[in-house]
């Protein structure tokens, strides 16, 4: 088996994976991602036992048990890139041996949740609500960096988006990445479901106008009104299509679950998205909790 060399993989002094300071035996299985370091302590609180709390940068990670279910909450902070770390890195604490530096015979399948926040790009998805995606579309660049296969489905998705839309002309090559069904089945009372947009920033790139002028100031309206069947776009970000596409590449179940704290066609945002963030993750850990043996 060939040795990842230390360039490639690094370890620090304590033995843990560099970024997320992680030792194999500090994280489990099931996972639940959040952006916001201090988030993380909004979802652990409800746990029954925390074993571990270790920080390394905005990479904050509180693992524990939720009854009998061994929980790990770790932020990622803002962005595929930060997506492409956390991501890799969790995948080597399962799948490499850290000491001999060699990819397991036997690969281990995590289960990753996302919590996070997103823009409703439809309106009847009102602010306050929330959206389980059904699929992340990239048009941030990361997955263009690792060979990736769609299904035909995928396929059908991604020309359309781009024959509609045209924003290939624009940015980066879109790209798609389907939910794990065995997590989606579970979260369907009260959630809507749609296409996520991954966007590569907060501003432009979600078609925000302060004092620069955009490229394509229909954005908006381009990502609203596309449709194919019966998929449509039903809200963006900055994280699921990333983890959605590293995810299958390495073989996990990823779930990215959204609070929606602005409606971008009514031009709403919410009154109070801190209520509406905390009881996305009450309502998602209660759901975690009553799953035996995720997915």
């Amino acid at each position: 088996m060939q040795r990842i060399p230390e360039s490639e993989l690094i370890i620090n002094p304590r033995g843990a994976i560099y970024h997320l300071n992680l030792k194999p035996e500090e994280l489990a299985h099931d996972i639940i991602t959040v952006g916001d370091p201090e988030r993380v302590g909004e979802v652990s609180k409800f746990l029954d036992h925390i074993e571990f709390e270790i920080q390394h940068r905005e990479f904050v990670t509180h693992t524990g048990w939720l009854g009998k279910k061994r929980l790990s909450v770790i932020s990622t902070g803002i962005g595929t890139d930060n997506i492409d770390i956390a991501l890799n890195e969790l995948d080597a604490l399962v799948n490499i041996d850290l000491g001999s530096r060699t990819i397991k015979d036997k690969l281990t399948t995590l289960n990753i949740i996302r919590i996070g926040t997103a823009g409703s790009l439809q309106q009847e998805i009102a602010v306050d609500s929330f959206v389980a995606s059904t699929h992340g579309l990239g048009i941030d660049n990361l997955m263009n960096f690792y060979r990736t296969e769609n299904n035909e489905e995928e396929k059908q998705l991604l020309h359309a988006f781009i024959t509609q839309t045209q924003l290939h002309n624009q940015f980066a090559r879109p790209y798609i990445s389907s939910v794990s069904p065995a997590l989606l089945k579970h979260f369907v009372r009260d959630f809507h479901q749609g296409i996520t947009i991954t966007c590569p920033g907060f501003y432009g790139p979600q078609g925000r106008i302060l004092r620069l002028g955009l490229s394509s100031p229909d954005l908006v309206n381009r990502l609203t009104q596309f449709q194919f069947g019966q998929h449509r776009i039903a809200n963006f970000e900055m994280e699921t299509a990333g983890i959605y596409g590293l995810g299958k590449l390495l073989g996990h179940h990823c779930l990215s679950l959204s609070a929606i704290v602005a409606n971008r066609v009514s031009k709403e945002f919410s009154r109070d998205g801190n209520t509406t963030i905390k009881r996305l993750i009450r309502k998602s850990l209660d759901i975690i909790a009553g799953i035996p043996g995720i997915p």
